[in-house]
């Protein structure tokens, strides 16, 4: 079994520190991106909801064309019978013969006038929804060229700091491995908590570099001891002594 090397106090600071700059590095280069990452994401789930509308805006054209070729089918089909009943009028032997023949005909063309106006209700129905299409449509395209000229100023960001940000990404890799697994979630945990991202910070002026809450002479006197790790009662961050801070040199790419 392997034994796991057992760090001081200031080691573990200093690791903290490390892994602090590294991912302040990083932070910066997202904030170069600023809201293009979350913009192109919003742009392509809104873009595929209007494709999504689109196509069951189209469906439901289609439905409705189909619905009216049905319609139709019926006016073929009556005018077809109307013809069949009334050539057989012309050989009936009795005025009830002549009279079902003649109810036959009236139902026929009703059925025409009912399909008729089921057509012409369609129709309109299809002009309503070609005209919410053709915005759609028009929508669409708008939203895909705004899109692409976001993608576009992202690509240009992403390409000018990919290699910077593989690097920093690397080293922030290795400066998590230093660091104990009880101090790692603490560290994440308090770096989310701030939008700066600050974790760990100086004492600078007798003050948090964080929140700026002054420090008392003797909490500032037990974190220049680094033999413990001390937290800023007010925002809970990590604080560690000016001169081991200012000390550490992040290497540049």
């Amino acid at each position: 079994m392997a034994i796991q090397k057992e760090y001081s106090v200031e080691e573990k600071l200093s690791s903290l520190i490390a892994l602090q700059k590294v991912e302040s590095k990083i932070d910066e280069i997202q904030i170069l991106k600023g809201e293009l990452p979350m913009e192109v994401s919003d742009l392509e789930d809104e873009i595929h909801g209007l494709n999504s509308r689109q196509t069951r805006i189209e469906e439901e054209i289609n439905g409705i064309q189909d619905f009216i070729n049905s319609k139709k089918e019926i006016i073929k089909e009556a005018e077809a019978l109307i013809k069949k009943y009334e050539k057989q009028s012309e050989n009936v032997k009795n005025s009830r013969e002549f009279e079902a023949i003649n109810k036959e005909i009236e139902m026929q063309q009703l059925e025409m006038k009912l399909a008729e106006k089921h057509i012409r209700d369609a129709n309109e129905e299809i002009a309503d929804k070609v005209v919410v299409l053709e915005k759609a449509k028009k929508n669409l395209s708008v939203k895909d060229a705004i899109l692409n000229t976001k993608k576009g100023e992202l690509e240009k960001i992403i390409a000018s700091t990919e290699k910077e940000e593989n690097y920093y990404n690397g080293l922030s890799a290795e400066a998590r491995q230093k660091v104990d697994d009880r101090l790692l979630v603490s560290y994440d945990r308090i770096r989310e908590n701030y939008r700066n991202g600050l974790a760990v910070v100086p004492v600078e002026r007798d003050a948090c570099g964080g929140c700026y809450n002054a420090i008392p002479p003797q909490r500032q006197s037990e974190i220049r001891q680094r033999k413990k790790i001390i937290v800023c009662e007010n925002c809970g961050r990590i604080l560690v002594d000016e001169e081991i801070f200012d000390n550490f040199e992040l290497k540049e790419i």
